[in-house]
């Protein structure tokens, strides 16, 4: 055999043997370690929460790397099924889980890892300067009771301020999403009638639409887009989407009078309020707080794991420690921040902490695992 024979039949060969392993690797599923020992952890879910996460993944690199994170943003429900289905080995969730998801996935426990903030963007003509609204009136904006820019309601809280006669259009998720769950909490909070006509979920029959002044947007990138399109409309966004897109956002004036910013000292104060109030499912519901710093449309984005059905203890080991990483590292709290969320503050992650440390594998602690 002459050299170019045999360099031609070994790259063949070597060829085989990579298509082979392929072969088998996608015969057997996802790969969970790599021959280099290196665990590979998947989740999916929450896109509210998804840039936090990826910077969290980025940042623990240099903490753990052995560990290789995967994480995608294809929304709480769709995270929520995958959990279920066994498909990821976490998932990320803005929305709770109901009591058929829990029979679905039989072992499954919720848990919050950070908060965030919605916030009202807007394109108000004629006006540079932020703009403070409250949760009454928001409600009535969403209501269509609420119609004008220069309603007394609106200019009471602007004093000075020149407001345009002008009708408000009102911009809202089309698609279903744990943000708008979190913003219709809030407007059940800030209005019996809103909570008795319309509710709160992932996805709402809204009433301007019904009143013709209403705009549906796919995501909070098509929010944004019809917000940025239409003069003189409102919408709502994750305070981590206005920040990233550098888009201006109304001031509050929350349940003790006071006006107040989106941030994660406001976001801090208003998960302090209901430190004490968690179900036994480690959920809770954090707007409209009585804190005179709360910031009122608040909600927690959680992950889900299996805690008992775990089989890779190694793998099992590597997940919850980068979780309780993230949940005790200043770093990691200093990350969350610059991207417009909150870390859970003590009150909260002890209690987190200690369902973590109730996670099973093979019938043994995972975090006491050696």
């Amino acid at each position: 055999m002459n050299r170019k024979t045999n360099t031609l039949f070994v790259v063949t060969m070597i060829a085989a043997l990579i298509l082979s392993a392929c072969g088998n690797a996608s015969a057997q599923g996802p790969v969970t370690t790599s021959s280099s020992g290196i665990a590979q952890i998947n989740g999916a879910g929450s896109t509210f929460a998804q840039p936090v996460y990826s910077q969290w993944i980025y940042n623990y690199q240099s903490v753990d790397p052995t560990v290789t994170i995967n994480y995608q943003g294809i929304g709480s429900g769709g995270g929520k099924n995958a959990i279920i289905d066994n498909t990821v080995d976490f998932a990320g969730s803005d929305s709770v889980l109901s009591d058929q998801e829990y029979t679905a996935g039989k072992d499954l426990q919720i848990y919050p890892m950070l908060a965030g903030a919605v916030v009202l963007i807007y394109n108000l003509q004629g006006v540079n300067q932020a703009i403070t609204l409250s949760g009454p009136v928001l409600a009535g904006i969403y209501s269509a009771k609420v119609t004008k820019w220069n309603d007394p309601a609106i200019t009471a809280l602007n004093p000075g301020m020149a407001l345009p006669d002008a009708t408000i259009t009102v911009v809202h998720r089309s698609d279903g999403s744990g943000t708008t769950e979190i913003f219709t909490n809030a407007l059940s909070s800030f209005s019996a009638d809103w909570k008795s006509s319309v509710g709160a979920g992932t996805s709402v029959q809204w009433l301007v639409d019904k009143a013709g002044n209403g705009i549906g947007g796919k995501g909070s990138q098509g929010v944004a887009a019809a917000v940025q399109n239409t003069p003189n409309s409102i919408g709502y966004v994750e305070l981590s989407y206005a920040i990233a897109n550098k888009i201006t956002y109304a001031d509050l004036v929350n349940k003790a009078g006071n006006k107040v910013t989106a941030s994660a000292e406001s976001l801090a104060s208003a998960m302090n309020d209901f430190a004490s109030t968690f179900t036994d499912k480690l959920t809770n519901n954090i707007v409209d707080g009585t804190g005179v710093n709360s910031w009122p449309i608040a909600g927690y984005t959680y992950i889900i794991l299996h805690t008992t059905s775990m089989s890779d203890c190694s793998k099992a080991q590597k997940m919850l420690g980068f979780f309780k990483w993230a949940l005790t590292d200043p770093a990691a709290a200093k990350s969350a921040a610059d991207l417009g969320y909150s870390a859970i503050p003590s009150t909260v992650s002890t209690q987190v902490l200690a369902k973590l440390d109730a996670v099973t594998c093979n019938g043994s602690p995972v975090l006491s695992n050696p």
